[in-house]
């Protein structure tokens, strides 16, 4: 007769090698859902930067645009473009970083817009119209891709950081990811002067 004490044992062993498989299996998925979701955010992001040539060639043909104004968004699309981001190792630096980049190309881009308002040539074309609604549509979709990275993020970070899966998450190496956050001074409402 087997011994009763060896089987618990053994039992104990197999239930426990089960639990932690498969919650390394829910770590694997959940890190898979936010990198398919940051792969949105980039999708949606580049898709921007391919609008933004078109945008410049099109106000270039403005008399007497403001030059800097263009240098200005070119620069910062070069920038934000230059950026990568692993998507494996989606840390909170690396996200702020990006997010920066992404920043300041949103700003060159609103004072781009904002300057070609003085040319009522420039705006009343049909291509440039049709750029400024594709550049808003994407602006868009880039707020729905960050949403849909912050929850993927919040479901993984919340498995990594809740017992009993912390321990098995900083076995494995499953470290917490970042979040998109609100720019700097995205909580105060614009200037507007007329």
């Amino acid at each position: 007769m087997k011994n009763p004490i060896f089987l618990g044992v053994i039992g104990f062993g197999i239930l426990v090698a089960i639990f932690v498989g498969g919650m390394y299996n829910s770590f694997v998925s959940l890190s898979q859902k936010t990198e398919s979701a940051w792969a949105d955010v980039q999708t949606q992001y580049q898709r921007r930067a391919d609008l933004i040539p078109n945008l410049v060639e099109t106000v270039k043909g403005a008399a007497n645009f403001q030059q800097e104004t263009l240098t200005a968004v070119v620069e910062a699309r070069a920038k934000a473009t230059a950026i990568t981001v692993d998507p494996t190792k989606l840390n909170p630096q690396m996200i702020a970083a990006y997010q920066s980049a992404q920043g300041e190309l949103s700003q060159a881009l609103g004072r781009l817009l904002a300057v070609a308002e003085n040319y009522p040539n420039l705006t009343a074309t049909e291509n440039f119209r049709d750029l400024q609604a594709q550049l808003e549509g994407t602006e868009n979709r880039v707020a729905v891709a960050r949403r849909d990275l912050n929850q993927a993020v919040l479901a993984y970070n919340t498995a990594v950081k809740q017992v009993p899966g912390s321990f098995i998450a900083s076995m494995f190496g499953f470290a917490e990811k970042g979040y998109f956050t609100a720019e700097e001074g995205a909580e105060a409402a614009p200037d507007v002067a007329f």
